[in-house]
């Protein structure tokens, strides 16, 4: 369970993915079919949306292929609860209540896949802010569990149903999640204690599933980055201020090719565990004075542990889709 193949961000597996890989010019026209072809070998399911709305006498862009299909996203998930913690304490101040409000970083809350504040090394309080920014920027899951653990995963899951996103699900906690796949029978109690003893354990359930996951649809998370970036979900606008700068640092951003001058606001994720994998890459950017949101996902089986062809063909395939999108919203 401490292998960081088996729960991440997109940070890594596009980085050894992307490795190498050409990137196709970018028309100035875009052509559905033709990016949607991009996705076409790939094994598994695939979802794709990438929406523009028509802006400055330019027609809206519209792509999509098994949009509505829910699917594991892993840390994708994670801007949700961002999400709700701003919302949560959302005032003109509200960069210094994040900076004032400490949270208890012990093994409450230790998780797997934490490098950044590596448990059970470290021990102590740390800001809200310190914990949403390592929960995006690195997908850090002890940040994870201690964001959702303050904020309330019910809270988190009503803010989600509130904003119609229903093929969405929200986890107890990173934790519980893992002591679901595991099979134990109080996974939402799972302790740190639970998960070193479980270790190295097989799976008993799948990581998409109807009880304990993170998933959602491209149809879902471009409907929400759609009004989240424009402050729909906030009141003041230094709380959106905060929003775009935290997803601003998210881990999969680069793999958009931006040009100069343009703003990505992303939140990727992955899971590699023997037999089941995903990749997924979510967001918006603002280019040429015109917003576009975008999902791409995919989930495959393979029975080894990674399955890094297929990676690298995901990722090219989305860093070429958005570069074909960016270049025609860029003319």
């Amino acid at each position: 369970m401490q292998s960081r193949r088996l729960f991440m961000g997109a940070t890594a597996a596009f980085s050894a993915a992307l490795a190498g890989q050409p990137r196709a010019a970018s028309p100035t026209v875009v052509s559905s079919d033709r990016i949607l072809s991009l996705f076409h070998a790939l094994p598994g399911e695939t979802a794709i949306r990438i929406r523009a709305p028509a802006a400055n006498d330019k027609p809206e862009i519209d792509i999509a292929s098994n949009a509505s299909a829910q699917l594991f996203v892993g840390s994708a998930i994670k801007t949700f609860i961002l999400a709700e913690s701003l919302a949560q304490a959302d005032t003109p101040d509200v960069v210094h209540t994040l900076t004032t409000t400490q949270l208890q970083l012990n093994e409450t809350v230790w998780s797997a896949d934490s490098a950044t504040f590596n448990p059970p090394n470290l021990i102590g309080v740390v800001s809200q802010r310190t914990a949403l920014e390592a929960m995006i920027l690195h997908s850090d899951n002890t940040a994870t569990d201690m964001s959702i653990r303050h904020a309330g995963a019910s809270n988190v899951r009503r803010f989600v149903q509130a904003a119609g996103l229903h093929r969405t699900m929200i986890p107890e906690s990173t934790r519980s999640f893992f002591g679901y796949l595991l099979g134990a029978r109080d996974y939402q109690t799972f302790t740190w204690a639970d998960l070193q003893a479980a270790a190295p354990s097989p799976m008993v359930n799948p990581p998409l599933n109807k009880v304990e996951t993170l998933a959602s649809s491209a149809d879902d998370l471009v409907s929400y980055y759609s009004r989240a970036l424009q402050g729909t979900f906030f009141r003041n606008p230094q709380t959106l201020n905060e929003f775009r700068r935290i997803l601003s640092l998210g881990d999969a951003i680069w793999l958009v090719p931006l040009p100069l001058g343009a703003s990505a606001f992303c939140k990727g994720g992955s899971i590699d565990v023997p037999g089941f994998h995903c990749l997924c890459v979510a967001g918006g950017m603002f280019v040429n004075q015109r917003w576009v949101c975008f999902a791409l996902i995919i989930n495959w089986q393979a029975a080894a542990e990674t399955d890094p062809a297929t990676a690298a063909a995901f990722a090219s395939a989305a860093s070429q889709a958005m570069g074909m999108v960016i270049g025609a919203l860029s003319a």
